[in-house]
């Protein structure tokens, strides 16, 4: 005797938020997954230097929302790829100042420029109305607002 259980989980706004993030992901994940061997940490991580300039760890994953441990594989990664650099703060030598290379930064701007036409193209999906209308409201429920 089963009772029929009528929560949709298509309509579970989470689960749809996270559909719509993987769906919407792919083909960009294909592009630095394939051109440049990166995992999502790392082209996020890459995308902050780029966007931000010098930062620490620290400050990366506080914009970023991604854990330390990750933030420091992701590094690593971005290192020995020679995409960055690690330089110890003068004030405090706990703390590493991360700045992208000039391979990084060649990296960043080829990647950058694809995901811009990427957005344009899943933007094109929506009048422009209704595409400012969802960027508005994620990034309310990303807490960015």
């Amino acid at each position: 005797m089963s009772q029929k259980d009528d929560f949709d989980l298509r309509n579970f706004l989470p689960f749809l938020l996270n559909q719509a993030a993987e769906e919407s992901s792919l083909e960009f994940q294909r592009v630095y997954k394939n051109r440049y061997g990166m995992l999502r940490t790392e082209w996020r991580v890459l995308f902050h230097l780029g966007i931000f300039g010098e930062m620490t760890a620290k400050e990366i994953g506080t914009r970023a929302k991604i854990h330390k441990t990750k933030i420091s594989r992701a590094v690593q990664k971005l290192e020995e790829r020679r995409y960055l650099t690690r330089e110890r703060d003068e004030n405090d030598r706990r703390v590493e100042r991360l700045a992208l290379t000039q391979a990084g930064r060649a990296a960043y701007n080829e990647l950058r420029g694809i995901a811009e036409q990427y957005d344009n193209r899943l933007a094109a999906h929506f009048t422009t109305g209704e595409a400012a209308l969802l960027r508005m409201m994620l990034r309310r429920l990303a807490g960015l607002e």
